[in-house]
């Protein structure tokens, strides 16, 4: 670990104290929830930049925290893209560990997409579609390793205040895959099947699909491959074999000057989770 930090202190992410952080969080006063990496909280640096800080989930193993920890600010240390969430920095030691990153103040997709009150205009949302896809071709073939998301899912898109994706958990985990139900693909069950980047493909495709719906594709937890259940992507495909996709988009309430971009990302979305 000791070598580790020593070879990221040449990076750009700062490495602060604890201390520091607990100056940063008011003594850790206002909690954001919890995240895919542990909890959360609100802070800010002494020049008025806000910050949200991120501890992981603590377990008997100290090892597999570690190789988690190196794993995501190694990984997210490296990677600069507009639509990557920015990590400031990192804190370690033998008591605590966290990371730093910007804080975006409108929080993530999911807490506006499946909402009966329409908060975004359906062209905000395609311009957020392709934001997270330039954010995940940048992690898939621009950085110097490919990194694997393994987790993409509207709660992990977050909303700058332009509502502007960026992308949280971009992290090669070490200590096995992640994942949520109704997001994952099919290979995640299968046991000694490799994870490959090609997965995140499939996630993103059931992004595509929630956003063109507005609503969740399923309940979570469900299995897509029962025919009894009111699967979106399955009532996507049989009206793209139909013809019917533009009669479909209709009666997903999206206007007409918006039902050709519409289109396509239903093609781009089943040609993802194929």
């Amino acid at each position: 670990m000791e070598n580790f930090l020593q070879e990221m202190a040449k990076e750009k992410p700062v490495r602060f104290t604890t201390q520091q952080l607990f100056s940063f969080t008011n003594n850790y006063s206002t909690r954001l929830g919890p995240g895919g990496f542990g909890s959360v909280y609100k802070g800010q640096f002494p020049n008025g930049v806000m910050i949200s800080v991120k501890f992981p989930k603590w377990s008997v193993d100290r090892r597999a925290e570690d190789e988690q920890f190196m794993a995501k600010t190694g990984t997210i240390g490296r990677t600069y893209h507009i639509n990557l969430d920015r990590l400031y920095g990192f804190c370690h030691d033998q008591y605590m560990s966290a990371l730093v990153y910007e804080f975006l103040e409108n929080g993530s997709l999911d807490q506006y997409l499946f909402k009966e009150e329409k908060e975004i205009e359906w062209e905000k949302l395609h311009e957020i579609a392709i934001g997270t896809a330039r954010g995940l071709a940048y992690l898939h073939e621009e950085c110097p390793q490919r990194i694997i998301h393994y987790d993409i899912k509207p709660g992990n898109i977050l909303l700058d205040e332009n509502f502007f994706p960026n992308r949280d958990s971009t992290h090669a985990t070490l200590t096995g895959y992640r994942g949520t139900p109704g997001y994952s693909a099919p290979e995640f069950s299968l046991i000694n099947h490799p994870i490959t980047h090609k997965c995140d493909v499939y996630s993103f495709g059931m992004v595509l699909f929630e956003i063109i719906g507005r609503q969740r594709n399923a309940i979570v937890g469900s299995a897509p491959c029962n025919d009894s259940l009111d699967w979106f992507p399955k009532h996507v495909w049989e009206k793209n074999e139909k013809d019917e996709l533009g009669a479909m988009i209709v009666t997903c309430g999206i206007e007409e000057k918006d039902q050709e971009k519409a289109e396509r990302m239903c093609k781009v979305a089943l040609w993802c989770s194929v």
